[in-house]
C-alpha cells in the first residue's frame, strides 16, 4: 500500500509565497494497492494536480469523501477523469438524513457555481451513500464511521491484509473529553493499531482553547489520540491556513517533543509512505 500526499490544508494557504514546504492545496490523498487499485481521499484543490496523473490511466477510482465543507469538494470539478467518457469512477460520502449525495455534490456542480451540471459528467459516475459496515475495493477492505464535526462527517479505515492506514482528516475527539476511553472516543474503532494515522492537528493548544467546537483539533490532542489508538505513525494534517511553514515546524517539534511513543511526521504535499 502506497499513501501520496496530494493536499494538507484545511482552507487554501494565506500565509504568504514563504509556505512552499507544506504546500497550499486543500484535503487530497492518494492510496494505492499492488493490483491498481485506487483510492482518493477528499477532493480538495489538490485533486486536480492527481486527477491529471491518474488521467494517463484508465482503471477503476474510488474517490472518499469524509464530508462535503467546500474544502474537501472543492476540486471535484477539475478532477480531469471525470471527463474521461467510459472511465468507470465511484464516489462515496457520508448519509444524510435529508438529501442523498447527488442532490448535496449538485448544489455545487451545476451552475452558478460549476458550469457543468453532475449530469453531464462524461465518466461513468456511480454516486453512494456510505452504510454501516464495510466494503471492498479491490485489494481494500474500506470501513467509515461517523466522527466528531460539524455536519455529517466520516473517517476512515483502509486495510490491504497487510497494513492499514486510518484517515481522520476534520475531526475533535477532545470535545468528548480528554480520558481517551476506546468505547467513548470518537474514532477510536477507526484507528486502533493502525500503521498510519493522517489526522486534523489544525491548532496549537492555545489556539485550540479560543475555538472549542469548530471541529478540528490541537497537535497535541492528536497525538495523545493516536497514542490512544496505539498507532505505530501519525502524520499531522489539516494546517490552518494562516501557519505559515515555520508555524507547523515549530508545532511538529512539539508533538514530537509530546508524544512518548508513535512517531509524528507533518504532512507535506508529494510525499509518499510505503506501508506493509
Amino acid at each position: 500500500m502506497k499513501v501520496t500526499i496530494w493536499g494538507s490544508r484545511g482552507s487554501l494557504a494565506t500565509a504568504g509565497p514563504e509556505t512552499v514546504r507544506y504546500g497550499g492545496n486543500t484535503s487530497c490523498v492518494e492510496v494505492s494497492a499492488s493490483d491498481g487499485t485506487t483510492l482518493v481521499l477528499d477532493a480538495g484543490t489538490g485533486v486536480r494536480s492527481l486527477g491529471q496523473r491518474l488521467a494517463e490511466g484508465r482503471g477503476v477510482i474510488h474517490v472518499l469523501l469524509s464530508h462535503l465543507h467546500m474544502d474537501h469538494i472543492q476540486g471535484l470539478g477539475f478532477f480531469k477523469p471525470f471527463f474521461q467518457g467510459g472511465r468507470e469512477i465511484h464516489v462515496w460520502g457520508p448519509p444524510s438524513t435529508t438529501l442523498d449525495l447527488r442532490s448535496r455534490l449538485t448544489r455545487y456542480l451545476s451552475p452558478p457555481l460549476f458550469p457543468v451540471r453532475i449530469g453531464d459528467i462524461e465518466s461513468d459516475l456511480v454516486l453512494h451513500d456510505i452504510s454501516p459496515g464495510s466494503w471492498h475495493a479491490g485489494e481494500f477492505e474500506i470501513r467509515a464511521e461517523s466522527v466528531i464535526h460539524p455536519g455529517p462527517t466520516v473517517g476512515y479505515r483502509i486495510t490491504d491484509g497487510s497494513a492499514c492506514v486510518a484517515y481522520l482528516p476534520d475531526h475533535e475527539p477532545a470535545l468528548g473529553g480528554t480520558s481517551w476511553t476506546p468505547a467513548w472516543t470518537s474514532g477510536h474503532a477507526l484507528a486502533a493499531d493502525a500503521d498510519l494515522l493522517i489526522h486534523d492537528s489544525q491548532y496549537t493548544p492555545g489556539e485550540y482553547a479560543e475555538r472549542i467546537g469548530w471541529g478540528h483539533s490541537s497537535v497535541d490532542d492528536a497525538v495523545a489520540f493516536a497514542e490512544a489508538a496505539r498507532v505505530r505513525r501519525v502524520v499531522l494534517f489539516h494546517h490552518d491556513p494562516d501557519h505559515d511553514d515555520t508555524a507547523v515546524d515549530r508545532m511538529l517539534q512539539a508533538a514530537r517533543r509530546a508524544s512518548r511513543s508513535v512517531e509524528v511526521v507533518s504532512a507535506s504535499e508529494g510525499s509518499t509512505f510505503e506501508l506493509g
